[in-house]
């Protein structure tokens, strides 16, 4: 998951970039307008809306227009009502008001995400990748016809990564898919999939992606 952290205060970015790339997020700092418009593309933006060099509201503005799916937080000192509405109206999901804990944070970032997977086309009823049959309504698996029995975490991971078969998936993707949050105890993810790899009898069909997450295998 790709965070653009929009903030001219490098103390304050200094510290929120390290606590992002703690729960796993990958950080781009900018900390002017010009350097936030000109940032590589990404899935979340924190938007502080006191910029040195233009109007974080209009950085908010431009960004919706280009994409209507981003994710954009506003971050910012700014905490009157009618700052809030004006922030909410040019295309802010949401508005957290300094200071704030990481706390409040990362959950107002997790709920922003959960809505932005809700509101994602659904997958087929049945997916057919190669010799794997997903069947998403009854919740079964078959593998070389062959009927695997999965736990509902097991299922879940395999049916994220059907999502998007031959992409790699983000671990952070996978997490939020199945356990609808990004942080989670150390190796909770891999215990997961070693156990799906054996029951599927295919170690080689849910590859690793290192420093990444997983892909489903395609042929």
């Amino acid at each position: 998951m790709r965070i653009l952290l929009v903030e001219d205060d490098l103390r304050v970015s200094t510290v929120m970039t390290s606590m992002l790339q703690r729960r796993g997020y990958l950080v781009e700092h900018a900390a002017t307008a010009t350097a936030a418009l000109e940032a590589a593309p990404c899935d979340l933006v924190l938007l502080d809306l006191n910029l040195p060099d233009g109007d974080g509201v209009d950085v908010c503005r431009t960004l919706r227009a280009r994409n209507e799916n981003l994710g954009i937080i506003a971050v910012t000192a700014r905490g009157e009502e009618r700052d809030k509405v004006t922030g909410l109206r040019m295309g802010a999901d949401d508005y957290v008001v300094k200071p704030f804990s990481m706390a409040e944070l990362q959950a107002r970032i997790e709920a922003l995400l959960r809505r932005a997977v809700r509101t994602s086309s659904a997958p087929p009823e049945v997916a057919e990748i190669g010799p794997l049959r997903i069947h998403h309504g009854a919740r079964t698996v078959s593998f070389n016809d062959e009927e695997v029995t999965l736990t509902r975490k097991e299922f879940d991971i395999l049916a994220s990564l059907a999502r998007r078969p031959g992409e790699a998936v983000t671990r952070e993707r996978i997490l939020l898919d199945v356990w609808q949050t990004t942080w989670s105890a150390k190796h909770t993810l891999e215990v997961h999939v070693a156990s799906l790899r054996g029951k599927l009898g295919d170690p080689g069909l849910v590859q690793t992606v290192r420093g990444v997450g997983y892909r489903l295998r395609t042929g």
